[in-house]
C-alpha cells in the first residue's frame, strides 16, 4: 500500500484513489481499484510510464477498455488501473488504410469502415470491446478474427516507456492469444481493408446484429466465459453437462447460450467466479474435458485453469 500511495502521490491529480471498477465492466458488479488513472493523451500516457520506472515498482497493473471481458472481485483490486479515454476514440480513414485509437469500440469502428465504403470489419459489430482490447485478445467471431485484418498496432509498455508499432507478425496473435502484457497498452491500430460496398455492408451488419439478439443473451455478462476446446464449443459441452440454467446466488449460467455466465442487477463478482470454478469442475467431472476460462478475472488469488491476466 505504501508503493501504492507514492505513485498515487507522483501521477498527481491523474490519479484518483479507490474508484469503483467493477461497474465500468459489462458484468456490473464488483469492486474498487486502488488507483485509477483515466489517459487522455500521449502525454497521460508517458506520465504514468515515467512514474512507474521511476519508482520502480512492481505494483500490479491493470489495463481496462470496454471492461466487457474483465471481472473484479467485490472486495477490490489492489494496484494501478489505467483506462484510455475519449482522446483516444478517433478513426483516420485513408484509402485502404484505417487506424483507429485503442479506446475506439469495435461496433463503432465496423459501422464507420462500412459508411466510408470499406468491406473487412463488418463482422466486429458482434464485438463488445474496444480495439486495445481487441488486439489484446486477438478478438474474434463469425469466422473472422482481428489479425486477419490487422496491419500493426501502437503499442507502449507502461513499465518501461517504451512506445513503437509493432506488425501483426511481431504481436503473434492467435486464438484469444497475442504477445501484448499486461503492463502494455495498445494506443492505436492500423487495419488495411478492401473496397466494398456500403449498402452490402450495412446488411451484414444487421444480419450479425439481428443473429446476436437472436442466439446470444443480453444483460449484464462479459460474452463467452471459456475458450472454444480444438473441434468443439464450450456452450455445447457445457449443455451436455446439464448446466444451463445453473444459478448460484446472483449468477446464472444462460438458459439461451450455456457458455455466457449473466449476473443479476446489484449482484456479486464473488458469485460470477464461484458459478465459473462450479462449470469448469462440472464439465471436467462428467465430459473429462478441461475448459480454458477465457474470462479475466482480478482480485483473487489464481485458481488452476483461470486467465487472471489483466487485459484492455
Amino acid at each position: 500500500m505504501a508503493d501504492l500511495d507514492r505513485i498515487a502521490a507522483a501521477l498527481g491529480e491523474l490519479a484518483r484513489r479507490d474508484i469503483p471498477v467493477g461497474p465500468l465492466t459489462t458484468y456490473r458488479v464488483g469492486g474498487s481499484a486502488s488507483v485509477y488513472c483515466d489517459l487522455q493523451s500521449d502525454g497521460d500516457v508517458q506520465r504514468v510510464a515515467a512514474v512507474l520506472s521511476e519508482q520502480a515498482s512492481d505494483v500490479p497493473l491493470l489495463v481496462i477498455g470496454k471492461g466487457s471481458n474483465l471481472l473484479v472481485a467485490d472486495q477490490g483490486w489492489e494496484g494501478v488501473c489505467v483506462h484510455l479515454g475519449e482522446g483516444f476514440s478517433t478513426i483516420d480513414v485513408d484509402g485502404l488504410d484505417v487506424v483507429a485509437g485503442g479506446a475506439v469500440l469495435y461496433p463503432v469502428l465496423a459501422r464507420r469502415t462500412a459508411a466510408a465504403g470499406l468491406t473487412g470489419m463488418e463482422w466486429a459489430v458482434g464485438i463488445p470491446g474496444s480495439v486495445g482490447g481487441a488486439v489484446r485478445m486477438n478478438a474474434g467471431g463469425h469466422g473472422a478474427e482481428t489479425r486477419d485484418r490487422l496491419v500493426e498496432a501502437r503499442v507502449v509498455d507502461l513499465r518501461t516507456g517504451a512506445d513503437c508499432w509493432r506488425s501483426a507478425a511481431e504481436l503473434d496473435l492467435r486464438y484469444r492469444h497475442s504477445a501484448v502484457t499486461p503492463a502494455q497498452v495498445v494506443v492505436a491500430a492500423r487495419f488495411r481493408l478492401e473496397l466494398g460496398d456500403a449498402e452490402v455492408s450495412n446488411a451484414r451488419i444487421a444480419e450479425i446484429v439481428r443473429w446476436r439478439r437472436e442466439n446470444q443473451p443480453g444483460g449484464q455478462n462479459a460474452g463467452s466465459v471459456f475458450t472454444n476446446p480444438p473441434g468443439d464449443s464450450a456452450g455445447r459441452l457445457i449443455d451436455e453437462a446439464g448446466l444451463k440454467g445453473l444459478r448460484i446466488g446472483t449468477a446464472a449460467v444462460s438458459d439461451k447460450h450455456a457458455n455466457f455466465i449473466q449476473a443479476d442487477p446489484g449482484g456479486s463478482a464473488d458469485d460470477v467466479r464461484r458459478l465459473v470454478t462450479t462449470v469448469r469442475h462440472e464439465v471436467a467431472e462428467r465430459l473429462h474435458v478441461d475448459l480454458r476460462v477465457e474470462l479475466q478475472m482480478v482480485g483473487w488469488d489464481p485458481s488452476p485453469g483461470s486467465s487472471d491476466t489483466p487485459c484492455s
